[in-house]
C-alpha cells in the first residue's frame, strides 16, 4: 500500500500547486482590443471581466454594427482568458503522473 501514500502525498501536492496558480491567475490581467483599439477589454487570467472601455467616436457608429463589435470582442476575450488558463493549468497538472488516473 506504500503506492497509495505515494499517490496521496502526490495528489496533495498538485492540489496545493493549483491553488496556488488559480491565485496567480486571479491576480494577472490580460488586455484586448478590438475594433481597430475602438473597444478595450481587460480581463483576469480566472475569466472575470475587470474593465470594458469604450472609444466616445465608436459609440457614433451604426447601433447593431457597435453591439456585434463588442459582442465578438467580448467572446474572443473570454476564449483567449480560458486558453490562458488552461494552458497554465496544464503546465501545474503535467508536473504529476498518476499511474492509471490520466
Amino acid at each position: 500500500m506504500a503506492g497509495v501514500g505515494k499517490l496521496l502525498k502526490q495528489a496533495q501536492k498538485m492540489q496545493k500547486s493549483i491553488e496556488g496558480l488559480q491565485a496567480q491567475l486571479e491576480s494577472k490581467e490580460l488586455d484586448f482590443t478590438a475594433g481597430g483599439g475602438a473597444v478595450k477589454i481587460r480581463i483576469n487570467g480566472a475569466g472575470k471581466f475587470l474593465a470594458l472601455t469604450l472609444d466616445p467616436e465608436f459609440l457614433k457608429e451604426d447601433a447593431k454594427f457597435v453591439s456585434e463589435t463588442i459582442l465578438q470582442a467580448v467572446q474572443d476575450a473570454a476564449k483567449q482568458a480560458k486558453e490562458f488558463n488552461d494552458a497554465e493549468m496544464q503546465k501545474v497538472t503535467s508536473a504529476f503522473q498518476m499511474p492509471g488516473m490520466f
